[in-house]
């Protein structure tokens, strides 16, 4: 893979970043990543192979997101995150092709949270400080803090 070194982060040349997005020091963007206009990417991030990053979202320091998650717009990410492989947000609560009045429900991911491979996150929710959220999971509601959820949908297993 051939990397580009700017201001201290090594950039796939096959990521495509909008001009108009805002990226931290010290990051890697790897292969075929997509990041839309007005995101905004903390500093020491990792943004792993066929991300997708929708216009207006916002990453904190320090986090990881791993192969193939797709985040979209609504969606504000704290900093020392890790967001699993192939995880998707979700942005729309009752999604139709013909809605054009549809309104982005917003999501909060708080600091240290960690949400395992293949789950899916639905629109409208907070996942706590530290939480974790096992693989395959589907979440749809509240998480609280220092807490271990999984399932579909997600249930509370143990306080951390």
């Amino acid at each position: 893979m051939s990397l580009k070194n700017q201001s201290n982060n090594l950039i796939s040349k096959s990521a495509e970043i909008s001009k108009k997005a805002k990226i931290g020091k010290n990051c890697k963007i790897w292969n075929n990543v997509q990041i839309r206009e007005n995101v905004i990417v903390g500093n020491n991030c990792i943004i792993s192979k066929d991300v997708y990053l929708d216009k207006n979202v916002k990453i904190g320091n320090n986090t990881k997101i791993q192969n193939s998650a797709q985040i979209y717009d609504g969606v504000k990410i704290g900093k020392n995150v890790f967001i699993g492989p192939g995880v998707v947000f979700t942005n729309d609560k009752f999604p139709r092709a013909d809605n054009k009045n549809w309104k982005i429900k917003k999501t909060i991911i708080c600091d240290g949270v960690s949400i395992g491979a293949n789950s899916t996150i639905i629109c409208g929710i907070k996942i706590g400080d530290n939480s974790m959220i096992g693989a395959g999971s589907v979440v749809t509601k509240n998480i609280k803090k220092n807490a271990l959820y999984f399932g579909n949908p997600a249930k509370l297993v143990k306080k951390l």
